[in-house]
């Protein structure tokens, strides 16, 4: 029986927790992997080194499924080590082919670790495969099944070669190390990780019932307000270049699909923030449009929409999620210390006046968990 939507936004968000349990603060990082791969479109993750970039990347594939490439970069790393070597046989006859088989062209899902560090020869190749899916050397044509690449490195290149290749990557997002007051979930988190694998929570056809929802989305909703932003960043001096503008409703779309709606809204407009490709105008952006963001909503993206909008509303989805979790699972080891939590942060963000009726209904059914531990 084909999927319907909602269940294929449902089993990415499956995909989505199974891979980031016990990796603390790495929620966003997952859920923007899945909206690119939702858009069709490529992540570039900034961060320092041992932020467990390459582990989420890691576990998000394992638990979509498909066939997975990652390899990390290095100044002397020759072509044929991502795309594989030439075909000595074909080359007998005069042929240059390449054996592709296990390679990034046959990839469905890649992660390029410090991606800059690749080649001229690499990244004008690597150009071809993400912007078209086309690996052309010699006299090798293929299309390539490339849903989505995650390309890392430590900072933003200044090269200018180099920044042109980091546009193509549309989504940006910089990680920083877990902050001290987590310092104690990292250690359990990273405990945990290490004792268990993943399980293979979705299929690479829930992908695909997405992706072909997205260029069905009606934008008509939200381009006045999409291009309302755009020139308040522009008095704010964060420049976008016509192509990602233009390339921003993808990501806006994929947002829709994956909250069940065939019509873009004001609340899927939050991907603009990611479509920045610096730490600083992100910040700047961040506070130009804090009134537009602050409508921002998402039944199933929770980390990025409340790194965006950053009000009560926007924690709304996660904490209904996580106290339907516990609910089913208060029998298991340290349920109590984390309903507990839970009732600390829903306490902290609402008051009983407040409070939405579908959280005030589960916040009551919590307490009433407590009562029988």
């Amino acid at each position: 029986m084909p999927q319907s939507l909602n269940q294929a936004a449902l089993h990415l968000r499956a995909a989505i927790r199974e891979a980031t349990a016990g990796l603390i603060d790495r929620e966003q990082l997952a859920e923007l992997m899945i909206l690119a791969a939702v858009a069709k479109e490529h992540l570039l993750v900034i961060g320092p080194p041992g932020t467990a970039k390459s582990a989420v990347v890691r576990r998000v594939a394992q638990s979509l499924g498909g066939q997975y490439f990652e390899y990390l970069l290095g100044r002397f790393t020759e072509p044929s080590e991502l795309f594989g070597p030439v075909n000595l046989s074909k080359l007998r006859e005069g042929q240059v082919e390449t054996d592709i088989a296990g390679m990034l062209p046959e990839a469905e899902i890649a992660f390029l670790d410090e991606v800059f560090l690749g080649s001229t020869a690499i990244l004008n190749t690597l150009l071809g495969l993400l912007n078209e899916r086309q690996f052309r050397r010699g006299h090798t044509r293929i299309h390539c099944p490339l849903r989505v690449c995650v390309g890392a490195a430590n900072a933003l290149p200044e090269d200018e070669g180099l920044a042109a290749f980091a546009d193509r990557f549309l989504l940006h997002v910089f990680v920083d190390p877990v902050s001290d007051n987590r310092l104690e979930e990292l250690l359990a988190g990273g405990w945990e990780v290490g004792q268990h694998g993943v399980m293979p929570l979705a299929e690479l056809s829930s992908l695909d019932v997405l992706n072909q929802a997205v260029p069905q989305v009606n934008m008509e909703g939200v381009r006045l307000s999409l291009a309302h932003a755009i020139r308040l960043l522009r008095q704010s001096h964060v420049h976008l270049s016509d192509r990602r503008i233009v390339k921003a409703q993808q990501l806006i779309a994929a947002a829709a699909v994956l909250a069940g709606r065939q019509a873009a809204t004001r609340a899927d407009l939050w991907p603009l923030l990611y479509v920045i490709p610096t730490a600083a105008g992100q910040v700047r952006a961040r506070e130009t449009l804090r009134d537009l963001l602050a409508e921002a909503s998402h039944p199933l993206l929770h980390a990025v929409v409340e790194q965006v909008a950053q009000q009560p509303m926007a924690r709304l989805a996660r904490f209904v999620e996580s106290a339907d979790l516990l609910l089913v699972g208060t029998k298991l080891i340290g349920a109590s210390s984390q309903i507990e939590a839970l009732l600390r942060e829903i306490d902290a963000n609402f008051d009983a006046a407040q409070m939405p009726e579908q959280l005030a209904e589960r916040r009551q059914r919590l307490i009433a968990s407590l009562g029988k531990h």
